[in-house]
C-alpha cells in the first residue's frame, strides 16, 4: 500500500489517482463534518466573550442588513435603494454590492437579535470554508487529513484576519474557491470523449458555484474568473485535452449569466456614481499595498499598519503552502502522476508573484483586476492549496501508530488556537460607543441615519456635505443654500430648526415610508424650492402634483424640485431601469441554459452507465 494516506489508483479522478485511499467509513465522514463545525465555534468563540468585533466594514454590513429587512417588510423582495446611509437621505449600495451576505444577514436578524447576527454569519462562513476546503481535500486525501486540511483553512491567518479586523463578510464567503478547484479539477470520464469529458457532472454546479462567488463579493468574482481559466488552461496542457477549457468556458458563460441581474445594473449604472474613488484613494491603490510596502503619505499610517499585518500572514501562508507541497512531493514515492499538482502547486506561486511591485504590469493590462485593490486579497485563493498541502505534509504515515497521529492532531489543535488567541489579541477591533449593535439599533429606530459611502454618491456631490438631522423636506427660497453648520472639523453639519435655514419643514407621509417611495402632501405658503432627504438618483422619478420633474442639483447631492404656493403632492417612485430589465432577462436565460447543461450532463452520466453495465 502507498505511504502516507496516498493511493495510487489510476486515471479515475485527477487528485484522486495521485492521493486517495480507500474510501472512509459513512460514520467517520460526520466525524470530519463535526470537527470542523467544532473548529470554526471555537475560531469565532473570542466574540462570544468579548462582543462583536467591529472591523473595517462592520458598520456597512449592519446598517445593509437592517435596511434590507426592513424593505422585505414592505413587500420589496430585492430592494436596490439603501435609505439609511447619508443621514437618512439615502445611496443605491444595494445595486453595487453584491446581494449574498446582506441577504444572509437580514434572514440571520429576522429569527435572531441584532447582536448575535454578525458572530453566527461569522461562525457559518468559517465553517463553510472548512467543509468547502475538506470536500476538495477528499479527492486527495484519506479522511482524517482531509478533515485536518478543513480546519487548516478556517483557521488561516488571512481567514481570522479577515473575520476579526476587517469584518469583510463579503470576502469570508471564500468556501467558493475550493468547490470551484474541486470542479475544475475532477474528471469522472478520463478515457471518454471530449463531450463526456467535459460534461461528466461538474459543468452545472461549477456555474453555480462561479456565480456564487459573484453574488457574495466582486473582488472574489473577479479572482473566481481568473482562477478558474488559469487552472483550466493548466489542466488542459497536463491532460493533453481541451475538456477542461470547454468546461469551464460553458460553466464561466451560464454563471455569470445567472448573475447579470445585479452584475448588469452594477456596470450600467457605475456612471451615475463615483464609483472610481473604490480605486483612485491613494490607500486603495494597488500600488501602496505591495509585500510590505510602505507609502510615504502620513494618511496612510494606519494602512500601512495593517499592510504590515497582512504582509507577515502572507508570508507565513506562502511558505507553509511551498514547504508542505515539498514534503508531501518528497514522501511520496510511488504510483501517481506528479503533474497533477501541477494546477495546486502553482497557486502559491502566482499569490506570492502577484504581491511584488514586479506584477505590477499585470494588474494594469487585465481588466478590472485593479478592482481588487489590495494584492493581498488573493490569499483567500491560497487558502485550500495551503490547507491541503500542509495536511498532506504533517499528517502520519499510514504505519504510524495511534499515538503518533493523537500527538500530530494536539500539535495542530495548539497551533490553531494559538492562531485564535492572536486573531483575539491584535485583530480583534473593540467597538466605540456609537458603532456598537445596540447603539446602531437606536439610531436606526430613530431614522437618523449613518454615513454613507463615497463610491456610491452622485457624480459630483460630496458625502460630508449632507447635514445630520434634516427634515423630510425643507422649503427655502435659494436651492444652493447651505443647510445645517460644521460643528467639528471633518464632520458632517448638523442642522437644526433655529438656524432658520429652512422657511418651513415638512415630513413624508407615514403611509407612504416604503424605502423605494417617498411622498409628502402639504400646503406650501408661497412658492420656491423644496429640498428633500433623498439623495438624487436616475431611477426616482419625482412628481410634482402629478407632473413629472427633473430635479435641481446640489452640492451635497439632495433631492431639489420647484414648487408653486398653495397644494402641493410631491413624490418620489423608485422605477425599473431598463438595465434593471436586461439584467434580470438575461438572469432567467441562462437559468433555462443551466437546467439545459444539468440535464445534458444528467444524460451523459445515465449514458455512461448503460454502457459500463
Amino acid at each position: 500500500m502507498p505511504p502516507d494516506g496516498f493511493s495510487s489508483k489510476p486515471d479515475r479522478v485527477p487528485l484522486v489517482s495521485t492521493l486517495r485511499l480507500g474510501s472512509p467509513p459513512r460514520w467517520s465522514r460526520f466525524v470530519g463534518i463535526l470537527v470542523i463545525l467544532i473548529a470554526a465555534a471555537v475560531a469565532t468563540a473570542p466574540q462570544l466573550f468579548r462582543g462583536n468585533s467591529c472591523g473595517h466594514d462592520f458598520d456597512i454590513h449592519l446598517v445593509s442588513w437592517f435596511d434590507c429587512l426592513n424593505s422585505w417588510r414592505h413587500g420589496i423582495v430585492y430592494p436596490q435603494w439603501t435609505p439609511s446611509p447619508n443621514y437618512g437621505a439615502g445611496e443605491p449600495r444595494f445595486i453595487f454590492y453584491p446581494p449574498f451576505t446582506w441577504v444572509l444577514g437580514a434572514v440571520l436578524g429576522f429569527v435572531l437579535p441584532w447582536h448575535v447576527v454578525p458572530i453566527v454569519l461569522t461562525f457559518v462562513l468559517l465553517a463553510a470554508t472548512g467543509l468547502a476546503t475538506r470536500s476538495l481535500a477528499l479527492e486527495a486525501l484519506s479522511d482524517a487529513p482531509a478533515t485536518l486540511a478543513g480546519c487548516a483553512a478556517l483557521f488561516s491567518g488571512y481567514a481570522l484576519f479577515t473575520a476579526y479586523e476587517r469584518s469583510a463578510f463579503g470576502e469570508l464567503a471564500g468556501f467558493w474557491i475550493p468547490l470551484l478547484l474541486l470542479l475544475i479539477l475532477r474528471a469522472r470520464n478520463p478515457s471518454g470523449s471530449l463531450w463526456r469529458r467535459a460534461f461528466d457532472g461538474s459543468a452545472a454546479p461549477l456555474a453555480v458555484v462561479l456565480a456564487g462567488a459573484w453574488l457574495s463579493n466582486a473582488p472574489l468574482g473577479v479572482m473566481a474568473s481568473y482562477l478558474l481559466a488559469a487552472v483550466a488552461l493548466a489542466m488542459a496542457v497536463v491532460q493533453r485535452s481541451f475538456a477542461p477549457v470547454l468546461r469551464a468556458a460553458v460553466a464561466a458563460a451560464i454563471g455569470i449569466g445567472l448573475t447579470a441581474f445585479y452584475l448588469v445594473p452594477a456596470a450600467f449604472e457605475q456612471r451615475w456614481v463615483d464609483i472610481h474613488q473604490a480605486t483612485d484613494d491613494p490607500g486603495l491603490k494597488i500600488e501602496n499595498s505591495f509585500l510590505f510596502g510602505h507609502p510615504a503619505n502620513p494618511q496612510l499610517d494606519l494602512h500601512n499598519l495593517e499592510l504590515r499585518r497582512v504582509s507577515i500572514i502572507t508570508v507565513i501562508m506562502v511558505g507553509v503552502a511551498l514547504a508542505g507541497l515539498l514534503i508531501v512531493l518528497r514522501r511520496k514515492t510511488q504510483g501517481g502522476d506528479r503533474r497533477l499538482w501541477i494546477p495546486l502547486s502553482l497557486i502559491p506561486l502566482a499569490v506570492l508573484a502577484l504581491q511584488l511591485p514586479i506584477s505590477l504590469p499585470l494588474w494594469n493590462l487585465l481588466p478590472k483586476l485593479r478592482f481588487l485593490q489590495f494584492p493581498w486579497r488573493w490569499l483567500v485563493v491560497l487558502e485550500a492549496p495551503m490547507a491541503i498541502f500542509f495536511a498532506g505534509a504533517v499528517w502520519p504515515r499510514e504505519a504510524a501508530k495511534r499515538w503518533q497521529r493523537i500527538a500530530v492532531s494536539s500539535a495542530c489543535a495548539v497551533v490553531f488556537l494559538s492562531s485564535t488567541a492572536v486573531a483575539a489579541t491584535y485583530f480583534f477591533q473593540p467597538c466605540d460607543e456609537e458603532d456598537a449593535v445596540a447603539p446602531m439599533v437606536n439610531v436606526y429606530r430613530s431614522g437618523a441615519g449613518f454615513e454613507g459611502v463615497y463610491e456610491y454618491e452622485p457624480i459630483g456631490a460630496d458625502n460630508s456635505m449632507v447635514a445630520i438631522g434634516l427634515p423630510d423636506a425643507c422649503l427655502v427660497a435659494n436651492p444652493s443654500i447651505a443647510l445645517g453648520v460644521v460643528d467639528t472639523p471633518g464632520a458632517n453639519p448638523d442642522w437644526w430648526v433655529e438656524q432658520g435655514s429652512c422657511e418651513a419643514v415638512f415630513n413624508r407621509k407615514e403611509t407612504a415610508a416604503n424605502p423605494q417611495h417617498f411622498q409628502i402632501s402639504t400646503t406650501l405658503p408661497h412658492a420656491g424650492y423644496l429640498i428633500l432627504r433623498l439623495r438624487t438618483y436616475p431611477a426616482w422619478r419625482i412628481t410634482v402634483n402629478g407632473r413629472a420633474e427633473t430635479p435641481l442639483g446640489r452640492e451635497d447631492g439632495l433631492t431639489v424640485v420647484r414648487v408653486s404656493q398653495g397644494r402641493a403632492e410631491i413624490a418620489a417612485d423608485w422605477t425599473t431601469t431598463p438595465d434593471v430589465k436586461a439584467g434580470r432577462w438575461l438572469s432567467l436565460l441562462a437559468l433555462f441554459l443551466l437546467l439545459a447543461l444539468w440535464s445534458l450532463e444528467r444524460r451523459i452520466k445515465l449514458t455512461s452507465q448503460a454502457h459500463l453495465s
